[in-house]
């Protein structure tokens, strides 16, 4: 598909970069983005990157709609010639599977679910031909997730699992929005996965919680205080299963101000990943160890 870019009214430009997710759409979004945030240009007062597109916000008294529209497309030109390496971080989540909150939540909502007679895991399993709930948590878990974009309510990253097509784990959204969420629920909709930053309505598959908080609006959690959000696009989230005693540890350290997320920088290369994506993961898996 060719960029296709629209007007929002006045005062925004909509660029699409494909269809369909991928990462390569994703990075040429994000070039985008960040070109546009690097060139400081006058009248633009917001950019806003997504899966796979973008929009940016701009005052047509500073800058003509049809300016902004060249500059965009400028860009969009040396994004196709860019090499696709980024700096970023790789963050650890714990994940308690199957816990006891997001299956109380589940079982109050079954008759809005594709699947009453089974939990979200056990559907998501078998609609992936995973080896029902153990296997569906090593698939889940086996390979790292990318941000690809952060929103819809404050703080909610939504994650693109980095493996072949053919090994994405999908799973359609409940047939009618539930009204509750827990807060930090491990979320799955279509091919994207989400963290649900605060408790609320919401539709995708629940596979579990993490006890690590990624949103505070208060920014008195020792590595939230920078910034109220954790999360970016273009950082790499890696799960971590757990069990009841360790997600217990870890809500007390929170509480505490002792815990602190395993995360660290790395350079992700796009044409190494597409090269041999079992590998590169390896490598990243490697980073965040320490090996």
């Amino acid at each position: 598909m060719k960029t296709r870019y629209s007007y929002g009214g006045d005062e925004h430009i909509f660029v699409e970069m494909d269809e369909e997710m991928s990462l390569d759409a994703f990075f040429k979004a994000l070039f985008i983005t960040n070109a546009v945030r690097d060139a400081k240009i006058k009248g633009v007062t917001e950019i806003c990157p997504a899966n796979a597109s973008m929009q940016i916000k701009f005052d047509p008294d500073v800058i003509k709609p049809a300016d902004m529209l060249s500059e965009l497309k400028k860009f969009e030109s040396v994004a196709e010639k860019a090499e696709p390496v980024i700096k970023t971080r790789i963050i650890e989540i714990p994940v308690y599977y199957n816990d006891p909150w997001t299956h109380e939540t589940l079982m109050r909502f079954r008759e809005r679910h594709q699947d009453p007679k089974s939990t979200d895991i056990e559907y998501a399993a078998r609609i992936n031909n995973l080896d029902g709930p153990d296997g569906f948590i090593k698939a889940h878990s086996g390979a790292p997730w990318f941000v690809s974009m952060v929103g819809f309510v404050a703080g909610l990253p939504f994650l693109y699992q980095m493996v072949d097509r053919q090994r994405q784990i999908e799973a359609p959204k409940y047939l009618r929005p539930r009204t509750d969420t827990p807060k930090l629920t491990i979320g799955h909709g279509g091919c994207f996965g989400c963290i649900y930053s605060v408790r609320g309505a919401g539709g995708y598959q629940m596979f579990g919680i993490t006890p690590m908080p990624i949103y505070d609006p208060n920014q008195k959690i020792s590595y939230l205080r920078d910034f109220m959000c954790l999360f970016k696009p273009g950082d790499i989230v890696k799960w971590k299963p757990i069990d009841r005693a360790q997600y217990d540890a870890t809500v007390a350290d929170v509480d505490a101000g002792k815990f602190a997320p395993l995360m660290r920088n790395v350079t992700f290369s796009l044409a190494d990943f597409h090269k041999d994506i079992d590998a590169s993961n390896r490598k990243l898996n490697e980073v965040l160890h320490g090996h």
